[in-house]
């Protein structure tokens, strides 16, 4: 691994860190919500990996095998698992020299679409405060750069949190972002950056305009999308360009703040080349600089997604990773 590579992105990812989330978590008493800053230079290089955030091993091996440091590290969490922030999880990623990306769902994982516990409207009207309370809480005495993807992937219709499905309405889901929003800033939180992650846009999705909460209420905005390959029956071997190009353009009609790829990859086995997939996924990134980061969803799940699944694949991710 590359000291001096790793520190450039650890001292950048924890800046930005900083930088953004103070702006964002301004006290309810300051009026108007302020919007954030956007970053001036660099780039976030994320990961989520399966043990994240109790077994980093995984993560810290590719690091070291490719010499690409990494900025940030995704994790996730259910809010029927209740219980408190995980602190010394998070702060296990910040040891690791990356920033905790915390992808926070409102649901029960196992409970399937239909939980009107967990409607939109619920939180809204407060139904979920003590929850919310209490994580601002323990995320302000904690200190260090967090960020939160809330309810992500709201523009389809497989989470709970999406608008037609669950009883929720048109409208709902900017509400109950910006009451969870405002629970953080009533508590004066400083260190966290709020991300808003569709999935890419596909026939039928939700528009997204219809959708965003406003610009004075999130520090970034992202896609989460796929190259299924030939993994699914309705799938087809797509570019990294042919995946995001529409999305980020339709995101950057409805908000100025920074463009990230939440989430990403490519299947080793769906009817093309994979580490080729990856090293034109750095090429369409180095032509488009609106697009502030990248996280690669280096998991074996429905595909095999993995970032070393081949040693073609490693190699192409590395070689792209460390100019990133």
């Amino acid at each position: 691994m590359s000291p001096r590579l790793t520190l450039s992105r650890v001292t950048f990812g924890l800046a930005i860190g900083l930088m953004m989330g103070a702006a964002v978590t301004v006290p309810a008493s300051a009026g108007r919500p302020t919007p954030q800053p956007e970053p001036t230079d660099g780039r976030v290089l994320g990961i989520a990996v399966a043990g994240a955030p109790t077994e980093l091993s995984e993560a810290l091996s590719i690091s070291e095998r490719t010499g690409a440091g990494l900025d940030q590290m995704t994790f996730y969490a259910a809010w029927s698992r209740g219980g408190d922030f995980p602190a010394a999880d998070a702060s296990r990623i910040t040891g690791a020299g990356a920033v905790p990306e915390l992808t926070w769902e409102p649901w029960d994982p196992a409970a399937g679409l239909d939980q009107p516990a967990y409607a939109l409207d619920t939180i809204t009207a407060g139904a979920h405060d003590a929850y919310l309370k209490r994580w601002a809480t323990q995320v302000r005495a904690w200190g260090k750069p967090l960020v939160i993807r809330f309810a992500h992937e709201m523009n389809g219709t497989w989470y709970p949190w999406a608008e037609g499905v669950n009883g929720n309405g048109a409208g709902d889901h900017a509400a109950a972002w910006r009451h969870v929003v405002d629970v953080f800033r009533r508590a004066k939180v400083g260190n966290v950056t709020w991300t808003w992650s569709a999935n890419v846009p596909y026939p039928g999705s939700t528009p997204l305009a219809a959708l965003y909460p406003g610009d004075s209420y999130v520090g970034r905005v992202g896609l989460d999308g796929y190259n299924w390959g030939t993994t699914q029956a309705w799938s087809t071997w797509q570019s990294f360009g042919e995946v995001f190009g529409p999305g980020v353009a339709e995101l950057r009609s409805v908000s100025s703040r920074p463009v990230h790829v939440n989430e990403t990859a490519a299947p080793e086995a769906g009817g093309g080349d994979k580490a080729a997939w990856i090293a034109d996924m750095w090429a369409w990134l180095d032509a488009h600089p609106e697009v502030r980061g990248v996280t690669w969803f280096s998991l074996l799940k429905e595909a095999d997604w993995r970032i070393d699944s081949s040693d073609a694949s490693l190699e192409a991710w590395g070689a792209g990773a460390r100019v990133f």
